[in-house]
């Protein structure tokens, strides 16, 4: 049995991917990750909207998520329309076709004393 859990409209208010990285590739570059559950029987075709404090939007980024599996995508890695700038403050609006739960994650490489972040993103719906 397939259970659909989560919303079909997320936000993450903070994002930023520090302009260096210390440590061995891939494992220890800085990034930002979104982590997309879908729990439901259907594909989430997910759509990734990108917002700046000084330009306009960008977006979206496309990706599915297969029914009943799991994605970590990082905001390192989008590159159509654009990639994401480093050293940039961003928020970003997930939404979905089918529900889903979203997390953020972050990992701070710039020291050699790491430090990851984790937080479930807000729910818009």
């Amino acid at each position: 049995m397939t259970q659909s859990i989560g919303r079909t409209c997320w936000a993450i208010a903070e994002g930023y991917i520090p302009p260096y990285s210390n440590g061995p590739e891939p494992q220890f570059i800085s990034h930002e990750t979104v982590c997309i559950l879908n729990a439901g029987g259907k594909d989430a075709h997910v759509e990734i909207t990108i917002y700046y404090s000084n330009r306009e939007p960008v977006g979206p980024y496309q990706v599915t998520v297969p029914a009943q599996r799991t994605k970590h995508i990082r905001f390192n890695n989008l590159t159509d329309p654009e990639p994401i700038p480093h050293d940039t403050d961003f928020a970003s609006v997930i939404t979905s076709d089918v529900p889903i739960v979203v997390q953020h994650t972050r990992l701070d490489s710039r020291q050699a004393e790491n430090a990851l972040l984790s937080t479930m993103a807000f729910p818009g719906n």
